[in-house]
């Protein structure tokens, strides 16, 4: 008796340290790493969402943006910071899925120097061409490409990016040869397609809506497995014949490894609460995202089906870093 008694004590107490830092916490500003830069596509979903969770947290979250080398910078500053729920990190498609793939060497293991904290949602792309193009359907466009192979550019936002893995895959998948124009971010990339420097692109909708609406592109085909409620008249690539055309940003939050699991928690709870809001829910459909809302391990066991994905399309299309 007197054995098992210590034994709960002990546990007890070994427990109190952890209850008393999940109920204390924040007392103090929450820094949002963001890989990318002000006011663009990501920074414009964190922001949303750093502004949804400072009522139930309690305390502001002040977004730290660190962009460049496909997010490695972002991801060192993460790691360099203590695992106490003060530094988070929005994550997306080239800090998990992509790097490990592109790189020989990371200064990082997705599996090991993370914790996850939860998913925030995707936003699937849309093939748009420039209005000048001879092409008004998905059909009419691969039948274009067939017949002029590799002379039909592409514009992407780098050569790691989604954008670019996604056109290769569309080019297996169809069977057709693009030429790739890379460049330094998305916006410049959508800004030649609308002057019809380049041809076509695959775009998200985060900073391409508003130039569709505006009919300064054409769309074709949306990679998402149903039509999307902000462009409902653009089919998907399934309807039109052409199959497994899935793709889309990933958005999750992530901290530095090693995290008390009473915060972490505390932080999804937050997170997934935010996402409830009706103000964060038409900011996010007006920016064409759909909210993926679920558990640390909902998260984590996303990225891995998604990682091997992405890993076998960039191997066998010989893809690497810049």
């Amino acid at each position: 008796m007197k054995r098992r008694t210590f034994a709960a004590g002990l546990a007890a107490a070994l427990a109190q340290p952890a209850m008393a830092q999940s109920n204390s916490y924040p007392t103090k500003p929450i820094r949002w790493i963001v890989g990318f830069p002000a006011g663009g596509a990501t920074d414009a979903v964190v922001r949303v969402l750093a502004e949804g969770m400072q009522p139930g947290l309690g305390q502001p979250l002040v977004v730290d943006n660190r962009p460049g080398a496909s997010g490695n910078i972002a991801v060192a500053a993460l790691m360099q910071s203590r695992p106490d729920g003060y530094t988070i990190m929005n994550a997306e498609n080239s800090t998990l899925l992509f790097n490990p793939h592109l790189y020989a060497k990371l200064p990082y293991d997705k599996d090991k120097d993370f914790t996850y904290i939860g998913a925030i949602g995707h936003i699937p792309l849309t093939l748009v061409v420039n209005p000048a193009f001879p092409a008004k359907t998905l059909q009419e466009f691969l039948a274009y490409v067939r017949k002029n192979p590799g002379k039909v550019n592409f514009a992407s936002a780098g050569s790691g990016s989604l954008h670019r893995i996604a056109m290769e895959l569309l080019q297996r998948s169809a069977g057709i040869e693009l030429t790739h124009v890379a460049y330094k971010g998305g916006s410049p990339a959508v800004q030649d397609v609308i002057g019809g420097q380049v041809e076509c692109m695959m775009m998200d909708l985060t900073i391409g809506l508003q130039n569709i609406r505006a009919g300064q592109v054409r769309p074709l085909a949306v990679t998402a497995p149903q039509r999307i409620a902000t462009i409902p008249d653009v089919p998907t690539f399934a309807e039109l014949g052409v199959k497994n055309i899935l793709a889309f940003t990933l958005h999750g939050l992530l901290g530095p490894a090693g995290m008390p699991p009473a915060i972490v928690d505390r932080l999804n709870a937050e997170l997934r609460r935010a996402m409830l809001d009706p103000s964060v829910q038409k900011r996010f459909a007006d920016a064409g995202l759909q909210p993926t809302p679920g558990t640390p391990l909902d998260f984590k066991r996303l990225v891995a089906s998604e990682s091997v994905r992405w890993g076998a399309v960039i191997k066998a299309a010989g893809i690497q870093a810049d």
